[in-house]
């Protein structure tokens, strides 16, 4: 039984130390994702626990979505994101480039179905490893306002890609706000489905946006 609680505790270790890779030129952060979501079904499975406890039930997203005001947390982080591209359009051009230079790699912005999906499953990965998962996990032995700062720090981390200092820094901060908005949204459902639904729509929006500009 020590070794079944000490696996949370591994995965979440090397989640950590991958997130600030990026930070000595590495650019291997986005397999925490990976890490967290394999750790995610690993627990699952040596714990026995059914979707319904596990913090990814896809059956309680109508009731999780029927509440008004989980609305207002899903929506807030497009909100966030509008926020940020219109301070970056009037003081901070470059940030536009930065971001869609940072997002390339994994979205395909000419062929629009396969950036749909893409978008999704990315926004569906990162819920599960860091949120389903690693906020879950922390949240056992810490309360959920240091477990949020934490978990967003670093999933802000994480994000982190080669730039203008002000830039990335600007980057960052909006990365870290959102992280913990969509912290929020899976602590008060405890259903990644719906916390990647705000993701997803976030960044949907931020890159419509972008592609427009």
């Amino acid at each position: 039984m020590q070794t079944i609680k000490s696996l949370p505790l591994i995965a979440m270790v090397i989640m950590a130390i991958l997130s600030f890779s990026n930070l000595i030129g590495l650019n291997i952060a986005g397999m925490s994702v990976v890490i967290g979501v394999v750790f995610f079904f690993i627990v699952k499975t040596v714990e026995k626990k059914p979707f319904k406890d596990s913090g990814l039930d896809f059956a309680a997203i109508k009731t999780n979505l029927k509440g008004r005001s989980i609305w207002f947390w899903l929506l807030l982080p497009l909100i966030m994101d509008a926020v940020s591209i219109t301070l970056s359009k009037l003081f901070l051009p470059e940030y536009i480039e930065h971001v869609l230079a940072r997002s390339d790699a994994f979205i395909s912005f000419d062929k629009i179905v396969l950036m749909l999906f893409q978008l999704a499953y990315l926004a569906l990965g990162e819920e599960i490893a860091w949120r389903a998962f690693f906020q879950k996990q922390l949240n056992k032995v810490l309360p959920i306002v240091p477990t949020l700062l934490i978990s967003s720090l670093f999933f802000a981390f994480g994000h982190i890609s080669v730039g203008n200092s002000f830039i990335v820094t600007f980057d960052i901060f909006f990365v870290f706000i959102n992280s913990i908005l969509y912290g929020i949204i899976f602590y008060k459902t405890n259903n990644a489905w719906v916390s990647a639904l705000s993701h997803f729509i976030a960044n949907l929006f931020s890159i419509i946006i972008f592609m427009i500009l």
